[in-house]
């Protein structure tokens, strides 16, 4: 044989197998006893009607995003996007101060009909004599920029300011002169009190939310506050505060148990909700959900949190407005289906717009 006819053979020998090797891949890969849970993206099967919500039924007031673009035309092209949709106005939400919150607003602030920006309190310091009043000073010098708001302040169980406060929550008196002054200023604070239930169990096979859950896991926190121990936390601070509007980000993240937070809704009159990235908590138990948004339609606010691409809003405006059963939406990181709440047309008007006005109104 020669050299050319046995590279030849060579040649074919190594590309069967190859092949070969490809076929085992691809034969264990669709092996059922071998799929990954993390690999697992089921697709609803049922023909059932699909409908399709290019815009929003009223003109709509995002009260829950952040500053996913950060450019002139970044920012432009996000114009572009709401209008496709029909969002009219997003509270862009900075969780800063000093220059940073100084070169977002002056991003944003060539749209001033289309965005209002947000700002974030000052921790630095927050354990040394006189914070508070260097804090109060910040806010009072951020709105007279043009911050017409504050948030997103978060404590997941450590701490404000995500953590870094460790120790120092929501209702303690070091928080008084700064939740004061924003009563003072009408400043509604948006809060981000715990997160969603699945993040403080146990990370098995019991979980049925696991696959977020497993991304945000809170379980494994030392010293943590647990999440009904959050939940105390935010009321105390909302009714020690009375004069200030808090929204609760989340559905406060007692998206898993409705009527405990219809219970705070109730006791608390100056504290609303905001609906935001928990589109997928809510929307799997619909029935039990559209009661909720029909007892309480007048505390409820729109929002996202999920950036800026318009399938997305779509997505949401499908999930409130519109019947359908049973689909699927790998956006939110589990493995549930959802069904639109069908929600009627005055609670519509309100969660989309009316009750934000009502809030953001100076």
């Amino acid at each position: 044989m020669s050299c050319e006819r046995c590279l030849s053979f060579g040649r074919r020998a190594l590309a069967a197998l190859v092949m070969a090797a490809g076929a085992a891949v691809a034969q264990e890969s669709a092996d059922p006893e071998r799929i990954l849970l993390k690999d697992y993206k089921p697709v609803s099967l049922h023909k059932t009607p699909v409908t399709s919500i290019l815009m929003a039924r009223y003109p709509v007031i995002d009260v829950h995003s952040h500053p996913y673009r950060k450019t002139p035309e970044e920012v432009a092209e996000w114009v572009k996007v709401m209008d496709q949709v029909g969002v009219e106005k997003t509270v862009v939400m900075t969780q800063a101060s000093g220059k940073e919150f100084d070169s977002l607003l002056a991003v944003y602030s060539k749209y001033p009909r289309r965005f209002e920006v947000w700002c974030g309190f000052d921790y630095s310091g927050w354990d040394q004599p006189g914070w508070a009043q260097k804090a109060v000073a910040e806010l009072e010098r951020c709105v007279k920029l043009g911050a017409r708001g504050v948030g997103e302040e978060g404590d997941k169980g450590k701490g404000v300011n995500w953590g870094e406060a460790r120790g120092l929550h929501f209702d303690d008196p070091w928080m008084d002169p700064l939740f004061e002054k924003c009563a003072e200023l009408r400043l509604p604070v948006n809060l981000h009190v715990a997160d969603p239930i699945w993040m403080y169990q146990k990370m098995d096979e019991t979980n049925d939310g696991l696959m977020n859950a497993l991304l945000w896991r809170l379980d494994n926190q030392p010293g943590i506050v647990g999440h009904s121990g959050m939940m105390e936390i935010l009321e105390r601070a909302v009714h020690r505060h009375p004069r200030t509007i808090f929204i609760a980000c989340h559905f406060a993240n007692l998206d898993y148990d409705l009527e405990r937070l219809g219970r705070i809704l109730d006791r608390n009159p100056n504290l609303y909700v905001d609906i935001s990235a928990r589109y997928a908590e809510t929307c799997v138990v619909p029935r039990h959900t559209a009661r909720f948004y029909e007892r309480y339609q007048d505390r409820l606010l729109y929002g996202t949190d999920m950036g800026v691409d318009e399938t997305m809003y779509r997505l949401t405006f499908r999930m409130l407005e519109s019947l359908d059963e049973h689909f699927c939406a790998p956006i939110f990181e589990y493995h549930w289906s959802y069904s639109g709440l069908g929600l009627k047309a005055q609670i519509l008007r309100k969660i989309y717009r009316e009750n934000a006005l009502r809030v953001l109104k100076r």
